[in-house]
Order: C-alpha cells, then structure tokens, then sequence
C-alpha cells in the first residue's frame, strides 16, 4: 500500500471445532480447503495490509501458512468455545497484533466473497466518511409481513404496517447481514466493543457471493457457484 493510507488488519477466524460439518475449515472445496478460500480473498485485496489466521488448531495453523496467511499464535481454549464471540476474537487478535487503524473479520464460511468485494467495502466506507461497513444481502421475505404469536395463539405484527401500503411492491427492501465481511475502525471497536457499531455502512453483495457453509449441502451449492464462474471466466 502506498503511505498514508490506512493500515487493515484482516483476521480469519476458523476454529478447530465444528458441531455441523466436522473438520470444516479444512474440508475441500473445488479441490482446496474451504480456509484457503477466504486467505486468497484477503491476500488478494488491494486494502489489506496483513492477513492473520486466528485459531486453536494446529493444523489449521499450518493450512493457513501454506496458503499464504501469517498465524502468529494459537487461539486460547476459551476463545474456540461454542460461546466465544467473533468480537472476543477480534479483541484478543487485536491484542497479539496492534497498530492497526481498521479490523477486517473475515469468516471461512463466506467462500465466494471476492477481493474486489472486500475492496468495493472498504471503498464504500470510506467515500460515505464512515467508520464500519458490513456485507448484507437482501431478504426475500419482508419482515413488515411476518407475525410472531401471542401466548393465546393470535398473530401479532412484528412491525406496524408500512404506511406507504401493504403490497410486496410497495414494500422498502430490507437486509439481512451475510457474515462475509465486517470492516470497522480500531479505535471504534475499541471502545464500542461492537464489530456493528452505530451508522454502519452496509455493502450489498450478489447472491452467490454470500453462501454461507454451515452444512454439506452448502458445499454443493458453493461448488456449483465456482463451476459456472469458472465457465464464464473461460468464455
């Protein structure tokens, strides 16, 4: 990067235990881990100025090497539990590696998002003058449609009708976060604690660039994504 720009500390967080697909972060996909996926995104972005790999499992340490990534040191035990939060990670990544201006969370379950969709964030957050920005997708179904249940049984609206008619046309379109990027300020996160602070800026990415890997028919899906792309590469 040239001097003066702002300094970005990408970190990929794949911890060693998966309850749904075991072994996960190290599961091929389309003939290389699923982890690689997401280093190569991250080496690749014009924005990054260091890719580290956080995680409790030495062999996915070695991976990540391999692939490019540093992994400086091992995640402790109780930052790979079921309930560690990704901001715990950031906190203790930030703390083995500080002097950055901004925290890029990259998670390897996100492994169609591209370097030009982590740089076109970057950029978005920037040009708005923000200090956060996180990928969202949009919902198909509007929550001004949904209903919860009372506790005798009756539809009770979650939001009051959108005054602007109660047409599915008529509808503002909402978002979804899609865990493919979170980008915030150090100094923001240090002191919101939130890696969604207030006024974040949200970046919408395609369909096929927000699968998210949480089962293994995730991966056939993601597999069939790579291969169409492949295709139109080649064309």
């Amino acid at each position: 990067m040239s001097a003066g720009s702002p300094s970005v500390l990408a970190v990929i967080t794949a911890r060693g235990g998966s309850k749904g697909v075991p072994g996960k972060n190290l599961r091929p996909l389309a003939g290389k881990p699923l982890l690689s996926w997401t280093v190569e995104a991250a080496l690749c972005a014009k924005c990054v100025t260091r890719t580290i790999v956080s995680t409790d499992a030495p062999e996915i340490a070695d991976v990540a090497v391999k692939a490019g990534a540093e992994a400086p040191f091992l995640r402790p035990a109780e930052l790979a539990s079921d309930t560690a939060s990704s901001a715990d990670v950031v906190v203790h990544a930030l703390e083995q590696c500080p002097g950055y201006d901004y925290v890029l969370l990259l998670q390897p379950t996100s492994p169609l998002r591209t370097a030009d969709d982590i740089d076109a964030a970057f950029a978005r957050m920037l040009a708005a003058n923000g200090n956060a920005c996180v990928s969202v997708s949009e919902v198909e179904k509007s929550p001004w449609l949904m209903f919860r249940l009372d506790e005798e049984g009756r539809l009770a609206r979650l939001l009051p009708p959108w005054p602007g008619g109660m047409r599915r046309q008529d509808l503002p379109a909402t978002y979804v976060l899609n865990g493919a990027i979170y980008i915030v300020a150090v100094d923001v996160f240090r002191s919101s604690g939130q890696l969604v602070p207030d006024c974040t800026i949200g970046h919408r990415l395609p369909p096929d660039h927000a699968v998210d890997i949480d089962a293994l028919e995730d991966f056939d899906r993601a597999e069939a994504i790579l291969a169409a792309r492949s295709r139109e590469n080649a064309e």
